[in-house]
């Protein structure tokens, strides 16, 4: 080979390497790796210690750790979807990265996924024994709103397609409480309740809660009347739980007539020939709060037609409870139905 024509080789690669999108692997000092980091499966999870992993980035506002899972081949400038995957009372954020392992699905659907770990140990309304660590306004919204910020700042908030709030149990009833606060309501294009409240709400059976010591239900604790309200700020609004948590899932939604959607259809159901990662390995067996992880299906009710494309929806999961983990393929139909779903609050904001 000839001088000439290694430098003409030369010219050509760097040309073609400059015309080639850039992989980014490594977004706001956190690398990325594909499949997540600090996995773990099944009766794994139980004895290796990664649930007590708290993450892999760094709200740099307080130090506190949380997971950031995003596409390790995302390309400048790329559209993304932000989801803020919060845990429920009792749990930390990698158990809930496994509860609702939806970062399985980053590179697929363009995700961006992160999942902090609440601060506060301290007692659930109307239970007993010692406290267990679940979100408090006081000690959280703020990181909360670090953990948003870095986001946005780290992918660009042009980049962000559309911002959800997903949360579990307490975190669901979390979202809800801060998805029309000041700082988020003119940035989150939509709400996914993980057996975490619905707008016109499936009331929770009369026994809804962890067994007790020698594995029989709990005493049924009095429940507090529904609100009829329903929140003062636009977004899409999916619903998710376990057959055996509610007494009856409603054929009508408030939130549906909100945005005109048409009566309720249903979609074909889901049929998982896999389990979840996790359930709650100290307490499984009582049908309500959940058993050890296993294949499953779910049943999908979708609200068609709906004003601006907001998707209104709900899915049960059939013979399942409080905490068995989400199956891979209602996993991915939740993130279809997120991705479907209109954005562009964070763009609006940034035309401002």
């Amino acid at each position: 080979m000839t001088l000439k024509t290694t430098i003409a080789l030369a010219a050509l690669a760097a040309g073609a390497a400059a015309a080639a999108p850039a992989a980014a692997r490594d977004v706001g000092g956190v690398a990325c790796t594909s499949p997540p980091p600090a996995r773990c499966v099944g009766e794994a999870c139980a004895t290796t210690g990664d649930l007590a992993n708290l993450g892999n980035a760094t709200d740099p506002k307080t130090g506190r750790k949380f997971f950031l899972d995003y596409p390790c081949d995302l390309k400048p400038g790329e559209k993304v979807v932000f989801i803020l995957n919060l845990h429920g009372a009792g749990s930390v954020g990698n158990w809930q990265r496994h509860y609702f392992p939806v970062a399985d699905y980053k590179e697929t659907y363009r995700l961006v996924v992160a999942t902090p770990t609440a601060a506060t140990m301290g007692a659930i309304t109307g239970g007993q024994g010692p406290g267990v660590r679940r979100w408090d306004a006081a000690a959280d919204d703020e990181h909360l709103k670090n953990v948003t910020d870095f986001v946005l700042e780290s992918f660009g908030r042009s980049n962000i397609r559309s911002f959800w709030l997903a949360g579990h149990s307490q975190g669901g009833f979390t979202s809800s409480r801060i998805v029309c606060s000041d700082y988020f309501r003119d940035k989150v294009d939509g709400w996914l309740s993980l057996s975490g409240g619905r707008i016109g709400q499936a009331p929770f059976v009369a026994a809804f809660g962890p067994p007790q010591a020698d594995g029989s239900p709990p005493a049924p604790r009095p429940r507090p009347p529904l609100s009829g309200a329903t929140p003062a700020c636009d977004f899409s609004h999916v619903f998710t739980v376990g057959e055996h948590e509610i007494e009856t899932l409603p054929d009508t939604s408030p939130w549906a007539a909100k945005y005109g959607c048409a009566a309720r259809v249903r979609r074909p159901d889901i049929v998982d020939d896999k389990p979840g990662y996790v359930w709650d390995y100290q307490r499984a067996g009582y049908k309500v709060w959940g058993t050890k992880a296993r294949p499953g299906k779910a049943e999908v009710f979708a609200y068609p037609g709906c004003r601006d494309g907001r998707v209104v929806a709900d899915v049960v999961r059939i013979d399942k409870g409080h905490t068995e983990g989400l199956e891979p393929k209602v996993t991915e139909e939740l993130v279809k139905l997120i991705v479907s779903a209109p954005g562009g609050k964070l763009q609006q904001v940034s035309a401002d």
